[in-house]
Formats: structure tokens, sequence, C-alpha cells
């Protein structure tokens, strides 16, 4: 006999009391309906009828018998999938084979993957349908006669013609479908389970009273300028780009040398053509971690609580992070976010609910990629084929950002073995850049004399030390370590051995020292060289790739203040660069400057120097792109794996440390050893905390100079072991004195 009511869900209220349970049809109907309103673009039948069989092993009675005995005791139960003791999530991808055959098994995909994430057909899906207990799990559940309304298909006509892009499109219009579903199923079980945290959603303001507001601090900052050559420039850059908004979506580059005020005439972009074309967000994409904060920082200064910043260190200070913005970060549905490479990209790529959920709010956007030279070799082809994808066919518009364009567009452009699939028809936003990279020359560029020729340490302090005020640059924390020791005392210090939070006093240190005119030499990694807005007069630059060198270069008379131009030196340090990106930039470098003697950092000669670097690159270095190719007329994709191979950065072999920089680690240290690691403190936690390769932990702790306080988490013991200037020591105490002046 059918059970008198099913249920999807059942908890308690606030005051302990049970609450009328969720009704399991409505669950159903609801969750069909609002998977159809995610994927209206793009297939809304498919993702109708994947929320109307998503549950429909819940009609089986060992389910009921469960729910009605342990659910609802945990508010997130049913999220964090602790129903998989009374496995409901076959039956319907069962089904769906049942009647629609090979067609079936996309929505075999959905159903199948909407507790687990999405899993890869051979071996995977494959075995789970084939195992008769699946069968059993279908048979038991239409043995308790669901709803006919619910078990009705006859309107569906299944049909892969029309899946955006084709088969190339097919695995990207899985996902999509399987965000539309995941979704709306969070939503309607949230609706249920907690519906105060549920009514905090969807309370932002429009695009028109952000784009007002952007006006407005616009206007301000154009009189509160000084009128210099460069502002002025900034106010044609901005200008042109508010112009080029009106051009049909797609794909733009927005070329801008740095220093010309990319991040905010992008965005100015980015509002007037979301509300040219009915875009529904802006998505400003950062490639570091270390600069993000500051973007975000300069769009909430503008836009407020609009903004929603997601990344790994988002702290959750109250100025930063609301109850809606947490809620934001998990489906991206505010109008402004802020986020990185890894973020959005692994994001694209993913297979698990939690990261595939928000995909579906990608369309309709405006997706503006910052510093898009930084793209990683080793994932591009992939890559380009899902930006091609998205602004073909899901209403998608990228901005391109950058100095140092690696001129993506062009397929010819890259040697033939590498059959690069290129960005399609991408539209200059900028009228001519030449012109205007020559407009906003502020540098002079020496470079080595004998690029064999090697500086030692010694004899490149002696001369940094010759300048009053000074930006030196190399490849590594080791050389950046090196050279800080060959410096006078005084000399500052940046490189990420230094946590967060200590390399955004530093940073604001330099600042500061640099407008009071004070001197000031600061030796430093990479991380300088995209989005920290320092101006030195002189920048030193160990030799590495051509954008690196450009971005070097962007930190030297940034705001043209200088009567003259401001100097780069370019030299060639004691040892060459690890093995891997660093090393072939390089050496790309090396081959396109080789012989110059006239503006090294033309903007013709990126071109150049991408076409080296990719030529040495393996362009899909982990295989994503078989892996997500549809397999024969099977539709047998590999999901999981590919989502496992697509990793812009492999933390596997790192492990974060917790070090002890100023009163506020030593208070949030206490407060997790006393309370364990709730979530806000472990946001928090990560502005103080210090990534190591794991051998390098290992060694640490078993000198007893870290713990592992909880598992994969270390914590600084010895109290000498981080230094006031140069960060972590992962090799003993620095052989001077290391007080700033």
């Amino acid at each position: 006999m059918p059970l008198i009511r099913p249920i999807a869900h059942a908890a308690k209220n606030s005051n302990d009391q049970w609450r009328e349970p969720h009704d399991l049809e409505a669950h159903l109907v609801n969750v069909a309906s609002l998977s159809a309103q995610h994927a209206a673009m793009y297939g809304a039948d498919w993702a109708r009828l994947a929320g109307q069989w998503h549950d429909l092993g819940k009609y089986r009675a060992r389910f009921q018998n469960y729910i009605r005995q342990v659910s609802g005791f945990e508010a997130d139960a049913h999220i964090k999938g602790e129903a998989g003791k009374a496995p409901h999530s076959t039956a319907g991808a069962m089904l769906a084979i049942d009647r629609f055959g090979t067609a079936g098994r996309v929505l075999a995909y959905l159903i199948a993957g909407h507790h687990a994430g999405l899993a890869d057909w051979f071996g995977g899906l494959d075995a789970r349908l084939d195992d008769p207990k699946s069968r059993a799990e279908l048979d038991e559940s239409l043995a308790q006669s669901p709803p006919a309304k619910l078990l009705d298909s006859d309107s569906f006509k299944p049909s892969l013609r029309d899946i955006p892009g084709g088969k190339d499109g097919f695995a990207l219009w899985v996902r999509m479908q399987f965000s539309a579903l995941v979704d709306a199923d969070f939503l309607d079980t949230e609706s249920y389970m907690d519906p105060e945290k549920f009514a905090r959603r969807n309370t932002w303001p429009a695009l028109d009273e952000l784009a007002a507001k952007f006006d407005a601090h616009m206007a301000n900052l154009a009189t509160s300028v000084p009128p210099s050559p460069v502002n002025q420039l900034r106010a044609v850059i901005l200008h042109q780009c508010c112009q080029a908004a009106a051009l049909e979506p797609g794909l733009f580059s927005l070329t801008v040398p740095t220093g010309g005020g990319k991040t905010l005439s992008g965005m100015a972009f980015a509002l007037k053509h979301a509300r040219r074309h009915g875009k529904r967000r802006v998505i400003h994409v950062i490639p570091y971690t270390s600069i993000i904060e500051q973007t975000a920082d300069v769009f909430r200064g503008i836009f407020g609580e609009a903004v929603i910043e997601h990344h790994s260190n988002a702290e959750s200070a109250p100025d930063q992070e609301s109850s809606a913005s947490r809620l934001a970060c998990e489906n991206w549905d505010a109008p402004v976010i802020v986020t990185t490479n890894v973020q959005f990209f692994e994001s694209l790529f993913a297979s698990r609910t939690s990261r595939c959920r928000k995909l579906h709010n990608l369309v309709d956007s405006v997706v503006i990629l910052d510093e898009a030279q930084l793209l990683p070799p080793g994932f591009l082809q992939p890559i380009l084929d899902v930006l091609n994808l998205l602004t073909h066919h899901y209403g998608v518009t990228v901005v391109l950002s950058t100095a140092t364009q690696p001129a993506l567009s062009t397929r010819e452009y890259f040697d033939a073995r590498q059959n690069l699939r290129g960005l399609d028809n991408v539209r200059e936003i900028i009228r001519d850049p030449d012109v205007l990279y020559a407009q906003l020359e502020r540098v002079s560029v020496r470079l080595p004399p004998d690029w064999q020729q090697t500086v030692d340490w010694p004899t490149l302090a002696a001369e940094l030390t010759q300048r009053e005020s000074v930006l030196a640059i190399v490849n590594t924390r080791k050389d950046a370590r090196a050279l800080w020791q060959q410096m006078p005392e005084g000399t500052l210090h940046l490189s990420a051995l230094m946590c967060g939070a200590h390399r955004s006093k530093a940073i604001l240190d330099i600042k500061a020292r640099l407008k009071a005119g004070r001197p000031t030499r600061v030796i430093s990694t990479q991380l300088v060289e995209a989005g920290v807005d320092l101006d030195f007069p002189v920048v030193y630059r160990a030799l590495a790739g051509l954008d690196s060198i450009a971005q070097a270069a962007g930190r030297c008379n940034r705001e043209g203040r200088l009567e003259g131009k401001g100097e780069v030196v370019v030299f060639v340090p004691p040892k060459p660069a690890p093995p891997g990106l660093l090393l072939k930039g390089e050496n790309a470098c090396r081959s396109v400057l080789h012989g110059v003697t006239d503006q090294p950092l033309s903007r013709k000669r990126f071109a150049q120097y991408f076409e080296h670097l990719y030529f040495d690159c393996a362009l899909d270095e982990h295989g994503v792109c078989d892996l997500l190719a549809i397999d024969g007329r099977e539709l047998a994709v590999s999901f999981r794996t590919a989502a496992d191979k697509f990793r812009l950065i492999d933390d596997e072999d790192n492990a974060p440390i917790v070090v002890r920089y100023n009163d506020d680690s030593d208070v949030l240290l206490n407060t997790l050893r006393k309370q364990g690691p709730e979530r806000w403190l472990m946001r928090k936690l990560q502005r103080h905390t210090v990534n190591l390769p794991r051998r390098q932990v290992e060694q640490l702790r078993n000198l007893g100079d870290v713990e592992e306080l909880i598992p994969g988490l270390f914590v600084q013991v010895n109290d000498i072991l981080y230094d006031p200037v140069l960060g972590l020591l992962t090799d003993g105490a620095p052989t001077r004195p290391t007080l700033i002046a």
C-alpha cells in the first residue's frame, strides 16, 4: 500500500517543534519549475523533467521510513547528502533511460549526480545503472504509485540536435543543466528547512541603481584628480569604453598600458553594456588572491554590499561579508562578483554540486578577465573552448583586459602543430592602442648588454644602494631573501613567505613612504606585478617573461609625475628560474629581445613573445578536452576525471601554516584551540597563513617549529620562526638586523 503522504524533508523550528513536513510532490513540482527557469536559454524542458524526477526515489518505503526516523535534526542533512543511507537518486535516472534510451543518459547524469556530483560514464554511472539495486530502487518507488502527472513525459521530445555548440558543447551544456537542477533543489529545500535564510536571498539592488552610483563616483573622481597627462589619457580610455558598450555582445579585448585605469574603465564598459543588452551581472575575474581584496575594496567603495568577493581568502569581517553575501557566494546571484581565475574556471569544469551550482547564473553576464595574459598555458585550449561556447550560446560577454594581450583571437598566430582553436571575433575596445601606448610611455628600458652575463647579488645590491628609492623584482622567494640580505638596513621586503595581513600592511607602508618622499628600497617577488599600485622612479627586474617585465615597468613612474621618464633595468640573475613556466618565459623573452635596441616593450613584441612561449608549452597538458569529448554515440563523458585534472593550482603538495604575525594572529589561534575550526574563524585565519611545500612543512614539524593543530592545518609553535620583515623563516634567521627605518 502506498504511504499516506510521502515527504521530501522534515525539520524542527526554532522552538524545537516539528514543522509540517515538506511534501514530496510539491518539492518535485517546485524544483521542476525553478530548474526550467534557470535553464530557460538553453533547454528548459530538459531541466524541468530532471527536476520532476530527481527525487523520485524518495517515494520508496525505505526512504520514507528513514526520513521519519532521522532527518530534520540537522538543518543541512539534505545538503550534506546524509540521505544516502537510503539511496534515492538513481530511480529517476533509471526511468529516464527506460523512457528515452541513449538520450535519457543526459537526464541520468543530472539526476544520479544531484548529491554526489557528475560522474564519469565508463567505470562510474554505467556500472551504477547496471547494478540490480538501481532497478530495485526504481521498482520500489513506482510501487508506491507516485502521482501520474509526475511520471508523465509525453510532451517531452528529447532532441540532441539543439545542444548549444553541438557535440563540442555537450559537456558544458550538461554542466549547465546540472547547475539549473542542483541550485533549484538547494533553494527549494532551503525554503522549507530554513525559511529565514531563504528570505535573505535576492535582495540586491538593480544594475540601474549601481550604474547611477558608478557614474556619480566617476564624476566626483574626475573633479578631484589633478589634470595630469596620465589622468587626461585615463579619461579618454574611460570615454572609449563607454562608447564601445553599445556594440553587440561577444568577445572583446581591452588593451591598455599598465596604469591606464583598466579596472574602472572596464567596469564602466560592463555596466553600460549590461544595461544596453539586458545582461544580469558583472563578474570581474582576477588571477591572484593576493590582489583581489584591493579590487574588491575599490568596487565596494562604489557599490557597497552589492559586491560579492568570492575566493579562498575572503574574510568574514562585518564590512566585507554579510549574511546575504555569504549566500550569494553559493550561487552567484548578486549583481557584481569579484572572484579569481581558480574559482571561475575550475567551476566551469567542475563536477561537484557546490561548484557547479553557480554556473547557470553566468548566463547573460559580462565577464572581465583581468590580466588575461596570465591564463595558464597548460589549460589554454579548454579555457578558450569554454569562452567561445559561453559567448556564442549563453549570452555572455567576455572582456580580455590586459596591457600585454596574448592575441588569442587569431588561430594562425600559433604554430600549426599546436592546432589551437583560438577565440572567435575578438573586438578591441580601444580605437588605436598603438597611439595610446606611445602617449602613455613613461619609462625607458635598459636591457642587459650580454644576455649570458649574470649579475651576482652583492654587485646588484651595491648598484641598488646608489638609488634613493628603487624597486627590485626577482623570480623566487629564495632570490628575494638572498638579495635583501645584501641590502642596507631599512630595505623592505615582499614575498609570499609573508602572510596576507603582513603583505597588506607592508604595501600600505611602502605607499605612505613614497607619497611622503622618503627613501624607499624594496626587494620583492613578482607578487607586486599585477594589481599593486606602486609608483617608483626606478625599477629593476630580473630576466623573466616579457609580460612580467612589462608589468614591472608599470610600477615605474606610474602616475607620470617625473620630469623625464622613469628607468627600468633588466638584469640576468645569478641562477635561471626553476624548470617550468618561469623558465620558458625567460627563454621566450631572450628569443624575442635578442638584438633589440629600441622600444623593447612595444605592443607588437607581445605577439612574438606569446608565440614563442606557447610553442614550448602543451596547451592541454592534462588532456581535459579529450576527457570531455563525447565517446562515440553513447554520450559517454568523463566529467569527474576531467574536473580532477582541471586544477589551476595544484595544492596537493602544499600545506598551510598559520603564523604568529601580530596580536590578531595570537587571538585567532587561541580561539581555534578553544572553539575548533568554525567557518568564520577559518576564513579569518587565512589572512595569517603561509603556504609551503609539504616536505618543508614536515621538516618544520620534525624540528618542533610547527604542529598540526587540526588535520591539514599547521600552526607556528617556535616564537622566532616568523620574522617581522621577511615573514616565515624556512632556512634559519636573517644574518643582520631587520629594523625597518
